[in-house]
């Protein structure tokens, strides 16, 4: 396989194999039918834009499948789109699947899902222990294959299993310096507080909303389940309370879908905790194929702000 998308710059030529993450139909000014296609390999996607499309078109390019194009990256609107020149559907002659072109964390599930595992192992409280332990264990599977959403941050294979082990120890961090903390409150909200998203998602590829997501989103699906494990392992103290105001709490204010702001110093580090790993990964993604004295596309997702590489970073120390 050729290198992968992220490593092209506007002008390159490219003849290569994507996996059709999303296809999307539109009708242009001239009243033609067009295919919007999200194409991605392993280091990440690119829009491209297949015009005067067929039905026949419609019906072999769309979502999961796999496809052989020649193109070259170019700009629109100052954002990378792929002009494609031509483009097939694979065949088992190509030798290619699935597998190949799919994003995931670069740490293991089964590592991620023992540092998760030792976090809770840790904790004093019996309540909170029991019922993390509890819901971990229900949702595991789904939880260690999951994407932590379906754009912007760690939206790839595990990431939302990275994305807590990467909050986990950003807390750990942080709390030896600020000792008031309960590690316990904390390490239990970061583990929960997005784990209502393996039911409000429908999975790593082609990443879309549930039924229930759309009707309840990941944040009052937790909250539920905080309170059903409670009634199940026969737990009525204020833990179950604070768990739920964890997950509650986690977006920081109504406007960014939080039913209720921080009101324990737990639930306002593990918000900022959230938002520091999120806009982490959003700027490393965007800075990606970016070169070192160049600016990125505009990220929507970051107040659609166009960020820059330093150059200094590249010139070798002069000892």
């Amino acid at each position: 396989m050729s290198k992968g998308i992220v490593h092209y710059r506007t002008g390159d030529s490219l003849d290569s194999y994507f996996l059709i993450k999303t296809a999307m139909k539109g009708t242009a000014s001239n009243g033609k039918p067009f295919l919007t296609l999200i194409l991605s390999d392993n280091t990440g996607e690119i829009e491209a834009k297949l015009w005067s499309c067929s039905p026949e078109d419609e019906a072999t390019f769309k979502s999961k499948e796999i496809v052989h194009i020649i193109g070259e990256l170019s700009e629109f609107r100052g954002k990378n789109q792929l002009k494609i020149n031509s483009i097939r559907p694979t065949t088992a002659m190509d030798n290619v699947k699935i597998a190949d072109f799919i994003r995931s964390a670069p740490i293991s599930p089964e590592e991620m899902l023992e540092k998760v595992t030792q976090y809770i192992f840790d904790m004093r409280n019996a309540n909170i222990q029991r019922i993390t332990r509890h819901l971990l264990k229900k949702h595991q599977d789904a939880f260690i294959e999951s994407p932590a959403a379906t754009k912007n941050h760690h939206e790839f294979v595990s990431g939302l299993a990275y994305h807590v082990v990467s909050m986990l120890d950003l807390a750990k961090s942080i709390s030896v310096l600020y000792p008031s903390l309960d590690t316990d409150l904390l390490y239990a909200g970061i583990i929960l507080h997005d784990l209502g998203k393996v039911k409000e998602l429908s999975g790593p590829i082609d990443t879309q909303y549930t039924i229930e997501g759309k009707l309840l989103g990941h944040i009052t699906i937790m909250v539920n389940e905080i309170g059903e494990a409670s009634k199940e392992l026969g737990i009525d103290g204020e833990e179950v309370l604070i768990l739920q105001h964890l997950v509650l709490s986690h977006h920081g204010k109504g406007e960014w879908g939080s039913p209720k702001p921080p009101l324990i110093r737990e639930a306002e580090i593990l918000h900022m905790i959230d938002n520091v790993d999120a806009k982490m990964n959003m700027m490393d993604r965007a800075l990606e194929r970016v070169q070192p004295g160049e600016f990125s596309d505009r990220v929507h997702a970051l107040e659609n702000r166009s960020l820059y590489k330093p150059s200094f970073h590249e010139k070798p120390l002069d000892i």
